[in-house]
């Protein structure tokens, strides 16, 4: 009679407490399934989750890396002369190390990707310059809509989409 009760007791609990789960109406754009989940971080740019980064071993994993992605190799492409800081694929966000031509003016460029489509909104240029009067004296600006961000977007989306005309004549 006493595992009874304990029966009834632990399956009444378990009703209590999972109909309210049941209640919550489903998000029509949140993904599903795993695929789903890792098919659509990389559709927006998110990159890989760690468990796409381990495996799956019960299923078929398909992986997205930097060399796949054309608008990542335009972009590094069109900075390769410049010291690099940080390269996060993952992330989606390159930053150089200032660059300078003479002692007094600096620049550094900070890239992130929005997306991985080749459009002009698929990346988010930031350009910071120093002016420096002495080695302590300098100020650090960010330039909002220069010739310098509409030049670097342009080298990369037309890098870009000749990368990915290449590959798809590759394949």
């Amino acid at each position: 009679m006493k595992n009874v009760k304990k029966i009834w007791s632990v399956l009444m609990l378990s009703i209590l407490i999972l109909t309210p789960a049941c209640n919550k109406k489903m998000d029509p754009n949140r993904a599903i399934t795993a695929d789903d989940k890792r098919r659509k971080n990389i559709e927006e740019g998110r990159g890989a989750s760690i468990g796409s980064i381990l495996g799956n071993a019960r299923g078929s994993t398909n992986y997205e890396f930097s060399t796949s992605n054309p608008l990542w190799r335009a972009s590094l492409e069109t900075l390769d002369f410049l010291p690099l800081t940080t390269v996060d694929y993952s992330g989606g966000v390159i930053i150089t190390d200032w660059y300078s031509e003479n002692a007094n003016n600096s620049l550094k460029i900070t890239i992130r990707f929005l997306s991985n489509q080749i459009r002009s909104d698929s990346i988010k240029i930031i350009v910071h310059k120093k002016d420096c009067k002495t080695e302590t004296n300098c100020i650090v600006k960010v330039l909002e809509n220069s010739l310098i961000h509409n030049e670097i977007r342009s080298t990369i989306l037309k890098k870009a989409s000749l990368l990915k005309k290449s590959d798809k004549k590759k394949k």
